[in-house]
């Protein structure tokens, strides 16, 4: 079924094909109609299978033409997650009459403050700073028919909840309510308990499961050779673009300033960086000036970057939702990627951690040719010890390397 068949106005349809889309996603098929029919929703997806466009093409298609508002609330979690989606927005648009606004922190309020005078429909806002302007009466919810809280998890897992809720009591109780997160924790249920009336439930592949389009393995390494390893990785595989996670502020700039040594084009994302600068690295990603993206967990969520062919964890992440959301940098839109993870041993508690939470064992490979030092994890590997190695194992020659799997226990 085409997005001519899902009841869309002509004008957003026009927005569409100018788009490139030409086939829905599974949770646009299914959440387009529900939204269309004026039913509450909540979308269970994994990052990247176009849950922007599910609640937006809707929404623009019934709110039709400008009018006093703003009529659309739409919250992010981040500011770059509400910079990308009020582009994507702004382009579904593009063939109406449709104002969009968006506010978040970081900047001045000036030219925030000169749109919302001059009026908007729809507002793609950050709670924090959307709480200013509702606090200085720049901004008012009161003709809100459509509330769209987007990345739920993301904003729980900041703290935002609080924020959130007194936010939505501003907002009219006759509205249509949308939901979308990639995980639904109990404390987002009693969010939906209390903001949501009798909601449709969409759910996409299995909420702890990465996407099938990704092909993910684990780099066994001493704690001494990660860099080489990683460098290694970069000089053999086929990438378009890369995007590298680090744990702290401080590795992700010398992982950049060593890959620069290296001449590799790297650009830097995290907190410290300022909004200019943010958005330098992501738009320089985006069109290819920089090959390789080297960023913390705040871009783990949202970011809204095509055709990532890998992702590297140079630091496994701490919490397994995190590894989810990490490696759903690729794989999108039905994609394929590839995910890397490198390991050592002190991250096992953590890796074991991720794979009981997508229940699945994640290959361990290591590189023909790579010069190794020592490490334990090797060991575990040939002697098959419990420590995420279940069962005995066998070493399985693979293309760049060697793949150690269960072997077959003998009755």
């Amino acid at each position: 079924m085409g997005f001519t068949a899902l009841g869309l106005s002509d004008k957003v349809l026009e927005g569409v094909r100018a788009m490139g889309y030409v086939q829905p996603t599974p949770i646009q098929l299914r959440a387009i109609p529900l939204v269309l029919a004026g039913h509450d929703v909540i979308g269970s997806a994994q990052t990247g299978t176009g849950k922007t466009a599910a609640f937006g093409l809707p929404m623009l298609s019934k709110l039709a033409t400008h009018a006093p508002g703003p009529r659309t609330l739409i919250l992010e979690p981040t500011r770059e997650l509400a910079a990308q989606v009020e582009t994507a927005i702004r382009d579904y648009a593009r063939f109406t009459d449709l104002q969009v606004t968006v506010v978040y922190g970081g900047v001045g309020y000036g030219r925030q403050n000169e749109q919302l005078r001059a009026g908007t429909d729809i507002v793609v806002a950050t709670p924090g700073r959307l709480l200013d302007h509702l606090e200085q009466g720049t901004l008012r919810l009161d003709k809100v028919q459509f509330l769209v809280l987007d990345e739920a998890d993301r904003m729980l897992d900041m703290g935002f909840l609080p924020d959130v809720r007194r936010i939505v009591e501003k907002c009219p109780r006759q509205r249509h309510s949308s939901l979308f997160s990639a995980t639904i924790p109990p404390q987002i249920e009693t969010l939906i308990q209390w903001a949501m009336h009798n909601p449709e439930t969409i759910e996409i592949g299995a909420r702890r499961t990465p996407a099938e389009t990704v092909k993910h393995v684990i780099y066994p390494v001493s704690d001494s050779q990660k860099s080489d390893l990683l460098l290694e990785l970069l000089k053999r595989v086929n990438y378009n673009s890369v995007l590298i996670f680090c744990r702290t502020k401080h590795g992700a700039d010398r992982i950049a300033g060593l890959l620069k040594k290296h001449n590799h084009a790297v650009a830097v994302l995290h907190s410290n960086r300022t909004q200019g600068e943010r958005e330098q690295a992501l738009r320089g990603f985006r069109d290819g000036r920089f090959e390789v993206l080297v960023a913390t967990d705040i871009a783990a969520r949202g970011l809204d970057i095509a055709d990532v062919s890998h992702v590297i964890n140079y630091d496994v992440p701490q919490h397994p939702e995190d590894y989810i959301h990490r490696i759903g940098r690729t794989g999108r839109a039905e994609h394929s990627g590839d995910a890397f993870t490198i390991m050592i041993a002190e991250d096992a508690p953590h890796v074991y951690s991720i794979e009981r939470f997508i229940s699945q064992k994640i290959p361990r490979v290591k590189l023909e040719n790579f010069d190794y030092t020592y490490t334990a994890l090797f060991e575990e590997a040939k002697a098959g010890q419990p420590q995420g190695f279940p069962g005995k194992v066998r070493a399985v020659r693979v293309r760049g390397g060697y793949h150690f799997a269960p072997g077959k226990r003998r009755r």
